[in-house]
């Protein structure tokens, strides 16, 4: 069955960065590509999506901080993530998506995401 492995996460202090990456099995490349995640105690929300020719969408709460990008050839999705918040700390998860379908995946295991001094 096809899944999605989540990669990249630690722990990073205010104001820095990481890159976090998604490698799916299966050709990825007529899907769609979102990140989600899930802070303690929260629900899972809707981060960055992109489209399978490379349209992208983004939570207002990340607007100008994070990039979402797409490698078909490799299979992976990434998700650049800069001038990172205390409340950008959760376990991060991706999944594919076609048309208003979305969720494709089983979910994997995320990748958590601190953000602490």
């Amino acid at each position: 069955q096809a899944q999605a492995v989540e990669s990249g996460g630690g722990l990073v202090q205010p104001g820095g960065s990481l890159t976090l990456s998604c490698t799916a099995s299966g050709t990825m490349s007529i899907y769609g590509m979102s990140w989600y995640r899930q802070p303690p105690g929260k629900e899972r929300e809707l981060v960055a999506s992109i489209t399978s020719d490379g349209r992208t969408t983004y939570a207002d709460s990340v607007k100008g901080r994070f990039t979402i990008s797409r490698d078909d050839a490799e299979n992976t999705v990434f998700l650049q993530m800069n001038s990172l918040k205390f409340e950008d700390s959760a376990v991060y998860y991706c999944n594919a998506f076609r048309g208003i379908v979305d969720n494709l995946l089983p979910w994997g295991q995320g990748t958590q995401v601190t953000v602490s001094s």
